[in-house]
């Protein structure tokens, strides 16, 4: 800002435009002389994400954005209004390098690392939908954010972290929001995972396990390979440790492949005195693939085995399908 030959405090002016008032357009900066605001928006507020398209489903209380970025490449972002909260589910890179073969991103391969400002705009550009009240239900606010859409959130750590900082920060600063109401996902990098215990966040750690053995994992989550169930749970167990936080075990029910009884006791087996909670996720089908979802009296029996080893656990709803917008099914597709 000095180097423009400007006051400092002309920062402070669009952050608090851009976090307070999640105003984006340059020309609507009325604290600003009419004759900077262009050059200052071309500066410190570029066009990080241009919308291309833009669905909804469940009455429009779900609303998934796609978006092209400076360089081309494409992400999705979704919106998800619930009765008590709203929630997005945002991507942290243009596609992902992790080749899990039941999910659409991993088949699309690893375009590059989002940037710190390409991912918190997702969550800003999202904040700025429901003030306008383009989202069935009225005006709200983001009240939490996952790192489960496109890409694996650990391999793009230092944007990631950077990101989450920028989020719970107090505007003008960042956007306000609780860290408790962020969950950054992995498939497991157990390194990273440590590094991020020591961080000093208040954020929940998702872990998608998918399978309790590692013959199976190594198949369905092949960084398994390299960091085998075991190492990962030992680097989890130390993250809830450290943070006091409860660490989220998702696991995708695939058909006839990881939904068996004896991988539902042994899973509980795995997880049985410490701080944790699994999410049960019914597949959601994707373009190609030979797996589907399990059947529901299967799903049921898992959830029961799981309950009586003394697991919590929950069966995430499936929002978002009708328009490829669940776990799992983020493409970026242009058509």
């Amino acid at each position: 800002m000095v180097e423009m030959g400007l006051p400092r405090f002309r920062a402070d002016q669009i952050s608090k435009q851009v976090f307070e008032r999640l105003e984006f357009d340059p020309l609507a900066w009325t604290d600003i002389p009419a004759g900077q605001r262009v050059e200052l928006g071309d500066e410190f507020l570029p066009d990080l994400l241009t919308e291309v398209r833009q669905i909804s489903c469940d009455d429009g209380e779900t609303v998934k954005s796609l978006w092209r970025l400076f360089d081309g490449a494409l992400v999705e972002s979704v919106l998800m209004r619930y009765p008590k909260r709203v929630t997005m589910c945002i991507s942290s890179q243009a596609g992902c390098g992790m080749n899990c073969p039941f999910c659409a991103t991993g088949q699309a391969g690893l375009t590059r690392n989002l940037s710190t400002a390409e991912i918190v705009m997702q969550v800003a550009a999202g904040a700025r939908l429901l003030a306008s009240e383009k989202v069935a239900g009225g005006p709200g606010r983001v009240g939490n954010v996952v790192f489960m859409g496109m890409g694996e959130p650990l391999a793009n750590y230092a944007s990631v972290v950077a990101a989450t900082r920028r989020l719970i920060a107090d505007p003008p600063e960042g956007l306000g929001l609780s860290g408790r109401g962020i969950t950054i996902s992995t498939v497991g990098l157990a390194p990273r995972i440590r590094q991020l215990a020591g961080e000093g966040l208040p954020v929940t750690l998702a872990l998608s396990l998918h399978a309790p053995d590692d013959e199976l994992r190594d198949e369905l989550v092949p960084i398994n390979n390299r960091w085998p169930i075991d190492e990962v749970l030992d680097a989890a167990w130390e993250y809830a440790d450290r943070t006091h936080r409860r660490v989220s075990i998702e696991y995708a029910l695939i058909r006839d492949i990881n939904d068996q009884p004896w991988r539902a006791d042994r899973l509980a087996s795995l997880l049985r005195g410490h701080l944790v909670h699994v999410n049960l996720i019914p597949l959601n089908p994707t373009p190609g693939s030979k797996w589907t979802a399990s059947d529901p009296d299967v799903q049921d029996e898992f959830v029961r085995r799981l309950e009586v080893g003394g697991i919590a656990v929950t069966v995430r709803d499936t929002r978002g399908r009708e328009i490829d917008g669940a776990c799992g099914q983020l493409a970026a597709s242009p058509s």
